[in-house]
């Protein structure tokens, strides 16, 4: 299957999992382990996949800026990468809600985190601690 095709597979997965992470209230186990569990596991072995059939063939490295650009230059390199974001995002968006659930942070305000998390990853993460921190202060006062 051509890259292009997988994308167009691995776009749409993502995005039902962030989803279930935005209607978990409704339904907080079901939902909480496909978007958690289920659609990270489907998106990493995409992920292997994609790295042990493009790796090989593909020029570039980590040593430089310059040698991480010509990396992905490689569709398939470069749609593992995509990948590996779209399954880490997702998986932090799941632990923030499964974590916010378990210290009683309402879902309404982790919502704007999820959001965050889904454009902006470790930004979100950081909106995330940073809310976790104003509403345990809180409790705590």
């Amino acid at each position: 299957m051509s890259p292009d095709a997988l994308f167009q597979i691995a776009n749409p997965l993502a995005l039902s999992g962030w989803v279930a992470l935005a209607a978990s209230p409704l339904r907080p186990q079901a939902l909480t382990l496909y978007a958690g569990r289920i659609v990270p596991l489907a998106l990493a072995v995409l992920y292997t996949a994609l790295v042990l059939v493009g790796w090989s063939g593909a020029e570039g490295g980590f040593g430089s800026l310059p040698d991480v650009m010509r990396l992905f230059d490689d569709p398939t390199v470069a749609l593992a990468g995509w990948v590996h974001y779209l399954g880490f995002d997702l998986f932090v968006g799941a632990w923030a809600v499964e974590t916010a659930r378990r210290e009683g942070i309402r879902h309404l305000l982790v919502l704007p985190c999820l959001i965050l998390i889904f454009l902006f990853g470790p930004a979100g993460f950081l909106a995330f601690l940073a809310l976790r921190a104003a509403y345990l202060g809180k409790v705590a006062a």
